[in-house]
Protein backbone atom coordinates (compact mmCIF):
# COMPACT_ATOMS: atom_id res chain seq x y z
CA UNK A 1 0.00 0.00 0.00
CA UNK A 2 1.27 3.45 -0.93
CA UNK A 3 1.93 5.83 1.93
CA UNK A 4 -0.50 8.31 0.34
CA UNK A 5 -3.25 5.67 0.51
CA UNK A 6 -2.48 4.75 4.12
CA UNK A 7 -2.12 8.33 5.41
CA UNK A 8 -3.88 10.61 2.88
CA UNK A 9 -4.23 13.59 5.23
CA UNK A 10 -0.61 13.60 6.39
CA UNK A 11 0.93 13.00 2.95
CA UNK A 12 -1.35 15.62 1.36
CA UNK A 13 -0.51 18.14 4.10
CA UNK A 14 3.25 17.77 3.72
CA UNK A 15 3.17 17.60 -0.08
CA UNK A 16 1.23 20.86 -0.29
CA UNK A 17 3.43 22.52 2.35
CA UNK A 18 6.50 21.66 0.26
CA UNK A 19 5.05 22.47 -3.17
CA UNK A 20 3.06 25.64 -2.46
CA UNK A 21 5.12 28.78 -1.95
CA UNK A 22 2.50 30.47 0.25
CA UNK A 23 2.64 27.62 2.79
CA UNK A 24 5.51 26.90 5.12
CA UNK A 25 6.70 23.46 6.14
CA UNK A 26 7.32 23.24 9.89
CA UNK A 27 11.06 23.06 10.48
CA UNK A 28 10.57 20.95 13.60
CA UNK A 29 8.07 18.10 13.34
CA UNK A 30 6.99 15.65 16.05
CA UNK A 31 5.26 12.38 15.13
CA UNK A 32 3.61 10.40 17.92
CA UNK A 33 1.69 7.11 18.13
CA UNK A 34 2.31 3.38 18.39
CA UNK A 35 3.41 2.66 14.81
CA UNK A 36 7.07 3.67 14.74
CA UNK A 37 7.71 2.03 11.38
CA UNK A 38 5.11 4.27 9.72
CA UNK A 39 6.45 7.33 11.56
CA UNK A 40 9.93 6.59 10.24
CA UNK A 41 8.62 5.99 6.71
CA UNK A 42 6.74 9.30 6.82
CA UNK A 43 9.87 11.11 8.02
CA UNK A 44 11.89 9.67 5.13
CA UNK A 45 9.13 10.54 2.67
CA UNK A 46 9.25 14.18 3.81
CA UNK A 47 13.03 14.11 3.29
CA UNK A 48 12.51 12.63 -0.19
CA UNK A 49 9.94 15.27 -1.18
CA UNK A 50 12.26 18.02 0.04
CA UNK A 51 15.23 16.70 -1.95
CA UNK A 52 13.62 15.25 -5.09
CA UNK A 53 15.01 16.86 -8.27
CA UNK A 54 12.12 15.88 -10.54
CA UNK A 55 8.34 15.56 -10.07
CA UNK A 56 8.22 14.13 -6.51
CA UNK A 57 6.19 11.18 -7.78
CA UNK A 58 6.04 7.98 -5.74
CA UNK A 59 8.18 6.15 -8.30
CA UNK A 60 10.72 8.91 -8.97
CA UNK A 61 14.18 7.39 -9.34
CA UNK A 62 16.36 10.49 -9.27
CA UNK A 63 19.63 10.14 -7.38
CA UNK A 64 18.29 11.86 -4.25
CA UNK A 65 15.18 9.67 -4.11
CA UNK A 66 17.31 6.58 -4.67
CA UNK A 67 19.73 7.53 -1.88
CA UNK A 68 16.90 8.20 0.59
CA UNK A 69 15.18 4.89 -0.17
CA UNK A 70 18.53 3.16 0.43
CA UNK A 71 19.12 5.18 3.62
CA UNK A 72 22.44 6.46 2.23
CA UNK A 73 21.67 10.14 1.55
CA UNK A 74 24.48 12.35 2.93
CA UNK A 75 22.06 15.02 4.19
CA UNK A 76 19.28 12.80 5.59
CA UNK A 77 20.51 11.37 8.88
CA UNK A 78 18.90 9.11 11.44
CA UNK A 79 20.01 10.18 14.91
CA UNK A 80 19.63 7.39 17.46
CA UNK A 81 21.66 5.61 20.13
CA UNK A 82 23.21 3.44 17.40
CA UNK A 83 23.13 5.68 14.31
CA UNK A 84 25.56 8.42 13.33
CA UNK A 85 27.81 8.40 16.35
CA UNK A 86 31.09 10.35 16.26
CA UNK A 87 34.14 8.10 16.39
CA UNK A 88 34.98 9.08 19.97
CA UNK A 89 31.39 8.64 21.20
CA UNK A 90 31.27 5.64 23.53
CA UNK A 91 27.63 6.07 24.63
CA UNK A 92 25.47 3.05 23.82
CA UNK A 93 22.05 3.69 25.34
CA UNK A 94 21.36 7.37 24.60
CA UNK A 95 21.48 10.05 21.94
CA UNK A 96 24.50 11.89 23.22
CA UNK A 97 25.81 15.41 23.64
CA UNK A 98 28.55 14.50 21.14
CA UNK A 99 25.90 13.74 18.52
CA UNK A 100 24.29 17.10 19.25
CA UNK A 101 27.67 18.80 18.78
CA UNK A 102 28.21 16.88 15.54
CA UNK A 103 24.93 18.25 14.16
CA UNK A 104 25.85 21.81 15.15
CA UNK A 105 29.21 21.48 13.39
CA UNK A 106 27.55 20.11 10.25
CA UNK A 107 25.27 23.15 10.13
CA UNK A 108 28.27 25.50 10.08
CA UNK A 109 28.81 24.59 6.42
CA UNK A 110 26.42 25.06 3.51
CA UNK A 111 24.79 22.17 1.72
CA UNK A 112 23.30 21.76 -1.74
CA UNK A 113 20.69 19.46 -0.18
CA UNK A 114 17.81 20.02 2.25
CA UNK A 115 19.15 18.53 5.48
CA UNK A 116 16.79 16.36 7.52
CA UNK A 117 17.62 14.94 10.96
CA UNK A 118 15.32 12.12 12.08
CA UNK A 119 15.53 11.54 15.86
CA UNK A 120 14.33 8.16 17.11
CA UNK A 121 15.44 5.08 18.99
CA UNK A 122 16.82 2.10 17.09
CA UNK A 123 18.30 -1.11 18.43
CA UNK A 124 21.22 -3.15 17.10
CA UNK A 125 18.83 -5.22 14.97
CA UNK A 126 17.47 -2.14 13.22
CA UNK A 127 14.10 -2.01 15.00
CA UNK A 128 12.74 1.53 15.25
CA UNK A 129 11.08 2.78 18.43
CA UNK A 130 10.34 6.12 20.04
CA UNK A 131 12.23 8.74 21.97
CA UNK A 132 11.74 9.03 25.72
CA UNK A 133 13.37 10.51 28.82
CA UNK A 134 15.84 7.62 28.98
CA UNK A 135 17.25 7.53 25.44
CA UNK A 136 16.89 11.27 24.71
CA UNK A 137 17.82 12.92 27.97
CA UNK A 138 17.25 16.53 28.98
CA UNK A 139 20.91 17.56 28.66
CA UNK A 140 21.07 16.51 25.01
CA UNK A 141 17.62 17.85 24.15
CA UNK A 142 18.42 21.22 25.71
CA UNK A 143 21.67 21.45 23.76
CA UNK A 144 19.64 21.37 20.52
CA UNK A 145 17.07 24.00 21.45
CA UNK A 146 18.78 26.99 19.84
CA UNK A 147 19.22 25.36 16.41
CA UNK A 148 15.62 24.07 16.56
CA UNK A 149 14.22 27.43 17.66
CA UNK A 150 16.25 29.40 15.10
CA UNK A 151 16.75 26.87 12.30
CA UNK A 152 18.72 27.64 9.19
CA UNK A 153 16.89 27.59 5.85
CA UNK A 154 17.00 24.14 4.33
CA UNK A 155 17.07 22.25 7.64
CA UNK A 156 14.26 20.14 9.13
CA UNK A 157 14.17 18.23 12.43
CA UNK A 158 11.79 15.29 12.91
CA UNK A 159 11.19 13.57 16.26
CA UNK A 160 9.47 10.19 16.70
CA UNK A 161 7.84 9.14 19.99
CA UNK A 162 4.95 7.15 21.43
CA UNK A 163 3.49 9.86 23.67
CA UNK A 164 4.05 13.60 23.30
CA UNK A 165 4.73 13.76 27.04
CA UNK A 166 7.77 11.49 26.61
CA UNK A 167 9.72 14.45 25.21
CA UNK A 168 11.00 17.57 26.91
CA UNK A 169 8.34 20.30 26.94
CA UNK A 170 10.75 22.73 25.28
CA UNK A 171 11.09 20.37 22.29
CA UNK A 172 7.31 19.99 22.11
CA UNK A 173 6.73 23.75 22.19
CA UNK A 174 9.13 24.28 19.28
CA UNK A 175 7.59 21.54 17.12
CA UNK A 176 4.39 20.97 15.19
CA UNK A 177 2.90 17.69 16.45
CA UNK A 178 1.11 15.09 14.29
CA UNK A 179 -0.57 11.89 15.47
CA UNK A 180 0.25 8.89 13.28
CA UNK A 181 -2.48 6.26 13.74
CA UNK A 182 -1.62 2.58 13.77
CA UNK A 183 -3.41 0.14 11.47
CA UNK A 184 -1.63 -2.89 12.86
CA UNK A 185 -3.73 -5.64 14.39
CA UNK A 186 -2.71 -5.61 18.05
CA UNK A 187 -2.88 -8.70 20.23
CA UNK A 188 -4.68 -8.22 23.55
CA UNK A 189 -3.63 -11.56 25.01
CA UNK A 190 -2.79 -11.65 28.72
CA UNK A 191 -2.93 -15.39 29.34
CA UNK A 192 0.69 -15.54 30.54
CA UNK A 193 -0.05 -13.43 33.63
CA UNK A 194 -3.54 -14.79 34.32
CA UNK A 195 -3.86 -16.07 37.86
CA UNK A 196 -0.81 -14.05 38.95
CA UNK A 197 -1.56 -10.43 38.14
CA UNK A 198 -5.27 -10.44 37.29
CA UNK A 199 -7.35 -8.63 39.92
CA UNK A 200 -4.16 -6.81 41.01
CA UNK A 201 -6.30 -3.95 42.35
CA UNK A 202 -7.48 -6.26 45.16
CA UNK A 203 -3.97 -7.17 46.30
CA UNK A 204 -2.67 -6.04 49.69
CA UNK A 205 0.58 -4.13 50.08
CA UNK A 206 2.20 -7.03 51.92
CA UNK A 207 1.73 -9.19 48.81
CA UNK A 208 3.81 -6.93 46.55
CA UNK A 209 7.11 -8.77 46.63
CA UNK A 210 5.42 -12.16 46.43
CA UNK A 211 3.61 -11.08 43.24
CA UNK A 212 6.83 -9.59 41.89
CA UNK A 213 8.67 -12.87 42.47
CA UNK A 214 5.92 -14.83 40.67
CA UNK A 215 6.21 -12.51 37.69
CA UNK A 216 9.98 -12.92 37.74
CA UNK A 217 9.54 -16.72 37.78
CA UNK A 218 7.58 -16.39 34.54
CA UNK A 219 10.78 -15.25 32.78
CA UNK A 220 11.86 -18.92 32.78
CA UNK A 221 9.13 -19.56 30.20
CA UNK A 222 8.40 -16.14 28.69
CA UNK A 223 10.38 -13.15 27.47
CA UNK A 224 10.07 -10.20 29.87
CA UNK A 225 8.48 -8.09 27.11
CA UNK A 226 5.77 -10.75 26.68
CA UNK A 227 5.04 -10.58 30.40
CA UNK A 228 4.88 -6.78 30.40
CA UNK A 229 2.69 -6.86 27.28
CA UNK A 230 0.38 -9.26 29.12
CA UNK A 231 0.13 -6.90 32.09
CA UNK A 232 -0.54 -3.96 29.81
CA UNK A 233 -3.14 -5.86 27.78
CA UNK A 234 -4.97 -6.82 30.97
CA UNK A 235 -5.07 -3.20 32.14
CA UNK A 236 -6.27 -2.10 28.69
CA UNK A 237 -9.15 -4.59 28.97
CA UNK A 238 -10.05 -3.04 32.33
CA UNK A 239 -9.87 0.42 30.78
CA UNK A 240 -12.34 -0.55 28.03
CA UNK A 241 -14.98 -1.09 30.72
CA UNK A 242 -13.83 1.84 32.86
CA UNK A 243 -12.76 4.56 30.36
CA UNK A 244 -12.86 7.35 32.94
CA UNK A 245 -10.57 5.57 35.42
CA UNK A 246 -7.51 7.83 35.52
CA UNK A 247 -5.55 5.35 37.63
CA UNK A 248 -5.71 2.72 34.88
CA UNK A 249 -4.26 5.21 32.41
CA UNK A 250 -1.44 5.94 34.87
CA UNK A 251 -0.82 2.21 35.27
CA UNK A 252 -0.51 1.72 31.50
CA UNK A 253 2.15 4.43 31.41
CA UNK A 254 3.98 2.77 34.31
CA UNK A 255 4.12 -0.46 32.29
CA UNK A 256 5.53 1.55 29.36
CA UNK A 257 8.28 2.79 31.69
CA UNK A 258 8.96 -0.80 32.75
CA UNK A 259 9.37 -1.77 29.08
CA UNK A 260 11.93 0.96 28.63
CA UNK A 261 13.81 -0.28 31.68
CA UNK A 262 13.79 -3.79 30.18
CA UNK A 263 15.27 -2.48 26.92
CA UNK A 264 18.01 -0.77 28.93
CA UNK A 265 18.98 -4.12 30.46
CA UNK A 266 17.63 -3.63 34.00
CA UNK A 267 17.22 -6.90 35.95
CA UNK A 268 13.67 -8.32 35.64
CA UNK A 269 13.21 -8.74 39.39
CA UNK A 270 14.02 -5.04 39.93
CA UNK A 271 11.63 -4.06 37.14
CA UNK A 272 8.80 -6.11 38.64
CA UNK A 273 9.53 -4.84 42.16
CA UNK A 274 9.33 -1.21 40.99
CA UNK A 275 6.21 -1.82 38.94
CA UNK A 276 4.33 -3.62 41.67
CA UNK A 277 5.28 -1.01 44.26
CA UNK A 278 3.84 1.73 42.07
CA UNK A 279 0.71 -0.06 40.86
CA UNK A 280 -0.47 -2.08 43.87
CA UNK A 281 -1.92 0.23 46.51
Amino acid sequence: MLLSDKYPFLTNYFTKAIEEKNRALPQSILFYGNDFSSQYTLANEIARLLNCKFDRSDDCNCLNCKWIRENTHPAVLTISRVDNKPEDDESKTVISIKQSQMIKEMLLSESEFHRVFIFCDRDENGNISGLNQYNFQAETANSLLKIIEEPQPGVTFIFLTRYIEDLLSTIISRSQCFFVPSFKKISRDYSCIEGIFTNYYDFERQEIFNISQKLNDLTKEHNIMEILDGIQNYILELLKNNPSNINLIKHIKLVEEAKIQAKLGMRPINIFDNLCLKIIS
